[in-house]
């Protein structure tokens, strides 16, 4: 088996979950962990890749975060080779949820979004169950539950060799 590394290790950037807002959870979580719509680069010798943050825990985005988000993809990723958007809500479901769906429209607008400014990944966990899914030239992560009861429990693991953006799914 392989194993995630030492948790002490690893740099990590929180993202918001339906659960995460259960039972007035909002407030603890912005108090621990701060806003949960917000970017950060990645710098290389040789270049620099932009990871934006999104938080859709309630399942939308909401005007102002989509209008932040455009602008963002306006002026910050033309400078970056590599785009990705993370958030909780996925926007294409490989099987039936009755729980927290997506706006089309917004779906809409978030697809044309990542086609516009070539969003490299989008990268979600709200179904937990991995899939990769191809639109365009993007490319939509699902990741799975990580939890001891769940079926095949994985983690992502997320890499950029030669400017050239690579992944894989290791179970636990």
């Amino acid at each position: 088996y392989r194993h995630m590394p030492d948790q002490d290790s690893l740099r990590t950037f929180q993202v918001a979950g339906n659960h995460d807002l259960y039972f007035d959870g909002w407030q603890f979580f912005y108090q621990y962990f701060g806003s949960t719509t917000y970017y950060f680069t990645i710098h290389t010798p040789t270049s620099s890749d932009i990871f934006i943050c999104l938080d859709t825990g309630s399942g939308t985005l909401g005007n102002a975060q989509l209008e932040w988000l455009k602008k963002i993809l306006h002026e910050k990723r033309p400078n970056h080779r590599n785009a990705t958007i993370v958030t909780h809500n996925n926007l294409f479901r490989i099987r039936h949820a009755s729980s927290t769906n997506p706006f089309v429209e917004e779906i809409r607008v978030l697809t044309e979004l990542c086609i516009k400014f070539q969003v490299d990944m989008v990268i979600t966990g709200h179904d937990h169950k991995s899939s990769v899914v191809k639109h365009g030239n993007t490319t939509h992560i699902t990741l799975d539950a990580l939890t001891n009861n769940y079926k095949n429990p994985s983690f992502f693991v997320l890499m950029v060799d030669h400017g050239e953006i690579n992944f894989e799914f290791n179970e636990i």
